[in-house]
């Protein structure tokens, strides 16, 4: 007779790890094995080392007031953000008139809320170019007046953070399709075509973009006839434009050789043209695949604006340095620039923000888990 079967349960296993929460994230992310967990004592130390001191400079001991001598009266133990409070609307608004200065306040808000809105999908209507052309004469009109009772205020009187989103956005918007056609261009099978886009982008990459400033600026209206100019501000928005267009266009044509033959062979057997062929299928593919590279582009474009200095324009920097020219302040540049530099991260921050939602909403289909 053979033994009866014994029952012997299994020892019951540890439930699995909680994947969402703080501790997980930080078991995932800062100590996940000695090598990460060592990385991130040595950088928790220098924070400890550092933060208490540059707290005590910036926030502690700092001078928020615009008092000139209690700036002076701190010492070098405290920031003086003082001079931001005295300076600020020199900073931002450049030697536009004080009393109108709420004229590149209202077009800087308008501009954002457009730049904002075109970010969002809901927002991607046929009325949106509509918002564009509105929204862009309106800024001009409030900046140079002339109309409505407005009074006229130069060009060369613009200047601060109104002059560096104006220059930015006009080129950036401006450049995007140019850098498309020269990308196409240097793909396509016309000698000419492809000659004149290849010369184009060498040209332009192989000068630094002061060379560029400097000819629009000065060297081109020697070429226009006798008792012809053109404004100064657009002769330097075409510079940043061609500038920003041959970068780009490397971009987009990066994009355009990663995509498989077997995509345009495809269209080609469906008996699509060339341009229904880029247009439905190319070019949304290969722009999909350099989301980053675009976005880094338009941050340098953005950040690039500071070199109008050397043609006598005051962006957001520029328009600092006059600020400091104030020898009571100059000793405090450094707040100054701290300041300056806080603008440009933020604004380059959101850009960057915006990119990396851009990419998860394109690769759904994918990207990996």
């Amino acid at each position: 007779m053979s033994a009866a079967a014994v029952f012997a349960p299994i020892q019951s296993r540890p439930p699995p790890m909680a994947v969402e929460g703080v501790w997980p994230w930080l078991r995932r992310n800062l100590f996940d094995g000695w090598r990460n967990t060592l990385a991130t004592i040595v950088v928790l130390a220098l924070l400890a080392y550092c933060l208490p001191p540059l707290f005590e400079w910036a926030v502690w001991n700092a001078v928020a007031r615009p008092d000139n001598a209690a700036c002076r009266a701190v010492g070098p133990i405290g920031a003086c953000w003082g001079v931001v409070a005295e300076k600020y609307r020199l900073i931002l608004f450049g030697r536009y008139p004080y009393s109108e200065q709420w004229r590149p306040l209202v077009a800087c808000l308008l501009m954002i809320a457009l730049i904002v809105a075109s970010c969002y999908r809901p927002f991607w209507r046929r009325w949106l170019i509509g918002a564009w052309i509105a929204v862009l004469a309106a800024f001009f009109v409030l900046m140079y007046g002339d109309v409505f009772g407005l009074s006229v205020v130069e060009t060369e009187r613009w200047g601060g953070f109104p002059l560096t989103l104006m220059l930015s956005t006009l080129s950036i918007v401006m450049a995007f399709p140019l850098s498309i056609l020269v990308a196409l261009g240097r793909r396509s099978h016309m000698p000419f075509i492809r000659t004149i886009c290849v010369v184009y982008v060498e040209l332009i990459r192989g000068v630094p973009l002061i060379s560029v400033l400097f000819m629009a600026s000065f060297m081109f209206p020697l070429f226009m006839p006798h008792g012809m100019t053109i404004d100064v501000l657009i002769r330097i928005l075409v510079g940043f434009t061609l500038f920003t267009a041959a970068y780009l266009a490397e971009v987009v044509r990066g994009g355009l050789q990663a995509l498989p033959k077997g995509q345009i062979e495809a269209a080609q057997s469906l008996g699509l043209t060339y341009w229904q062929t880029t247009r439905k299928i190319v070019l949304p593919q290969a722009l999909r695949l350099v989301v980053p590279a675009i976005m880094n582009t338009f941050i340098g474009a953005f950040k690039d604006t500071s070199l109008v200095t050397i043609v006598s324009m005051y962006d957001l920097t520029g328009a600092l340095q006059l600020a400091l020219g104030d020898s009571n302040w100059r000793k405090f540049f450094l707040e100054g620039q701290l300041f300056v530099a806080a603008v440009y991260f933020v604004c380059c921050f959101a850009m960057s923000r915006y990119s990396r939602w851009i990419e998860r909403h394109l690769n759904v289909g994918t990207r990996r888990q």
